[in-house]
């Protein structure tokens, strides 16, 4: 027999219920998409390595629920207590449930396809993904069947409240008093502040391997991290010198850049000329910057599929260069390093940052010797600002919304075909040339990028042909697009660069695994440059005052990269990084500087690349952080602006 007193003690207690399933649900989600991930990675991680993975993948879970359920305890904590057996409430009640269903579904899906591509969870890319909906969704939907996806997700989600029907119908019975509403208010309040103070993104890295730290996260909570963090600021993050010892530090190092801490700037002494192997200094440049172009593509470096056939031949009858890193794994950070000659700034690349015009480039300088600078694109050129960017920098900016339709054989989301591309480079260049106006083109491409589609006929991998199609593809597009400028008046007196902007894939064991920032580099020019082969270390970052020597042009020393013809073996050195670790490798050490002034070090294989944790060299850690720190301060502070008096004239 139920008494009036118990009654009004069941009438008293919360009804937790829906938050509970809630929570519920979330976590299985959360648990199911980490095994499923950890499935595809499984021969990357250690077995022992495991239990850790869940039972910190379940603290980040637990966190990201903080986030979570507070709309929920709100909903009940300020529901009526007549409208709790309501139709309308019921009905409000399924209506959540199905959407935290799909929704968790499709994050997982989402998930599944981002470690496909990064083997990571949602970073700073999957910031950046958000802002540019039209590419990223059209990209989706040109490589996976997603109307099929998002059918199954709605029918899955469906079907799992269907088997849930008989729980929910004793949902949310008993009525709740004030202090239930006032506790259930606190706690949604209390929930999300103690995951925000309690939880940080840092505590992922625990294993050693990279694999490991990033399944033990949680996608939702990686992702709210990256959009917080995407604009870091070195000083305040990472460790630091003073600038006075850290522009000793690279003075000591042979950088001529004027010192940020002196109170004025010393007398200007031109760069002495230095011998390159150049005949004579070409005339025009055409720099094309390969998307996605990982140097283990080429037979040059090793590759036996016969992907590359036509840039192994180039490479051969080319100065080609073995051992070149690039600075980080976006297009913008390749454009930064290719343009600007800086080392990698953490969070946000420059190309993508306020304030980023007016600045010393290397097309800037080579306008200031009456060679136009142009950026062509095979894409949309807003996307990632890329346009805004060379256009505040003096480049003529020239994009597929330029380019005639009929000269356009195929397209996808991210852009036209690569040789469409190139021929409409050469209609501009070719005008130049007949007008005796002497050029520098930079081409950035697009066909090696998901959805790996390109033209019928080309190569013998029907498209889509994955990413060895696009590989193959993009081979065949320059492989052309030389064949028809060697037919030019102009060949003879242009050097063409080709170059990656980064590489198809950063994932490693490590959070930089050197191996995965190795890029192909080739001079091609031969009316003017021998073939050869040249094994010193070099930064993507050394290639603008590199070719600035190439073409006999001044104004190299005002660059932090260095030309690979003014350094000596024991300078060699290496910038890689991704948005928050930052790698300076030298001497076959890779010294990182992370948030929360964190310093790591590792003994690099100089033939495998493999990486082995050591003891940091003080020399190397000061080193890397005079590199990082001042090019950091340099751009906050204006100092990597044109001078007002030497900047050209914008074409």
């Amino acid at each position: 027999m139920t008494t009036p007193a118990l009654s009004r003690v069941r009438a008293a207690t919360p009804a937790p219920s829906i938050v509970a399933l809630t929570a519920l649900l979330v976590l299985a989600t959360s648990s199911i998409t980490r095994l499923g991930l950890l499935a595809w990675t499984a021969n990357e991680v250690p077995w022992s390595l495991w239990p850790g993975i869940f039972a910190r993948g379940l603290y980040f879970d637990l966190a990201t629920l903080g986030f979570a359920l507070p709309l929920v305890l709100l909903y009940q904590a300020l529901l009526p207590n007549r409208l709790r057996r309501s139709q309308l409430h019921r009905l409000a009640r399924v209506l959540w449930l199905w959407l935290l269903l799909a929704g968790a579904l499709f994050i997982a899906l989402a998930e599944a396809t981002f470690w496909q591509e990064f083997s990571t969870r949602f970073n700073f890319i999957a910031v950046d993904y958000l802002i540019y909906t039209h590419e990223v969704i059209g990209n989706i939907r040109e490589s996976y069947p997603l109307g099929w996806l998002l059918t199954a997700i709605v029918l899955l989600a469906g079907g799992l409240l269907r088997a849930l029907r008989k729980h929910l119908a004793s949902l949310d019975q008993r009525a709740t008093n004030g202090h239930a509403r006032l506790a259930m208010l606190a706690v949604a309040v209390l929930l999300p502040l103690l995951s925000y103070r309690i939880a940080d993104l840092d505590q992922m890295r625990w294993s050693g391997n990279a694999f490991a730290d990033e399944l033990s996260g949680n996608g939702v909570f990686t992702f709210a991290a990256a959009a917080r963090r995407n604009d870091l600021s070195y000083t305040r993050f990472y460790a630091t010198l003073p600038q006075a010892q850290a522009d000793a530090i690279l003075a000591n190092l042979g950088l001529r850049r004027t010192p940020l801490a002196a109170s004025e700037q010393p007398p200007s002494t031109p760069m002495p000329a230095t011998a390159t192997p150049f005949r004579r200094p070409p005339k025009n440049l055409v720099l094309i910057s390969v998307e996605s172009l990982s140097a283990r593509f080429l037979g040059r470096y090793g590759n036996n599929a016969n992907l590359t056939p036509h840039l192994d031949r180039l490479a051969a009858q080319g100065l080609v260069f073995e051992r070149v890193f690039a600075t980080g794994t976006r297009t913008v950070r390749g454009l930064e390093a290719l343009s600007l000659g800086i080392p990698p700034l953490p969070g946000q690349s420059v190309v993508r940052r306020p304030g980023n015009d007016h600045l010393l480039t290397l097309g800037g300088v080579l306008a200031q010797q009456g060679i136009t600078p142009y950026f062509i694109y095979g894409g949309y050129g807003y996307f990632d600002n890329m346009n805004g960017y060379f256009r505040g920098n003096g480049y003529r900016v020239i994009d597929r919304t330029d380019f005639p339709a009929a000269s356009i054989p195929y397209e996808n989301i991210w852009g036209v075909a690569d040789e469409a591309l190139y021929d409409n480079a050469l209609r501009q260049l070719d005008h130049d040339a007949a007008n005796n106006q002497a050029f520098f083109a930079h081409v950035m491409t697009t066909s090696n990028h998901r959805p790996f589609t390109y033209p019928d006929g080309r190569i013998d991998i029907p498209s889509p042909g994955e990413r060895e199609g696009a590989v193959k593809y993009t081979d065949y597009a320059i492989g052309r697009f030389i064949a028809q400028a060697r037919a030019k008046p102009w060949f003879k007196d242009t050097l063409f660069v080709i170059v990656a902007d980064h590489c198809s894939s950063v994932a490693g064991r490590v959070q930089l695994p050197v191996e995965k920032y190795h890029i192909p580099l080739i001079l091609y020019a031969p009316d003017l440059l021998a073939a050869g082969v040249n094994d010193r270390l070099m930064s993507q970052i050394d290639i603008v005052p590199t070719l600035l020597d190439a073409m006999g042009s001044t104004g190299g020393d005002a660059f932090f990269g260095r030309s690979i013809w003014r350094t000596s073996a024991n300078d060699e050195r290496a910038f890689i990084a991704n948005y928050q670790e930052l790698g300076y490798l030298k001497h076959n050490v890779l010294t990182v500087l992370a948030p929360k002034q964190r310093v790591e070090a590792f003994a690099v294989d100089p033939l495998s690349y493999d990486s082995t944790p050591i003891a940091v060299d003080p020399t190397l850690r000061d080193e890397a952080i005079a590199w990082y720190q001042t090019s950091a301060v340099a751009f906050s502070q204006g100092a990597l602006r044109f001078p007002a008096s030497a900047e050209p004239i914008t074409p």
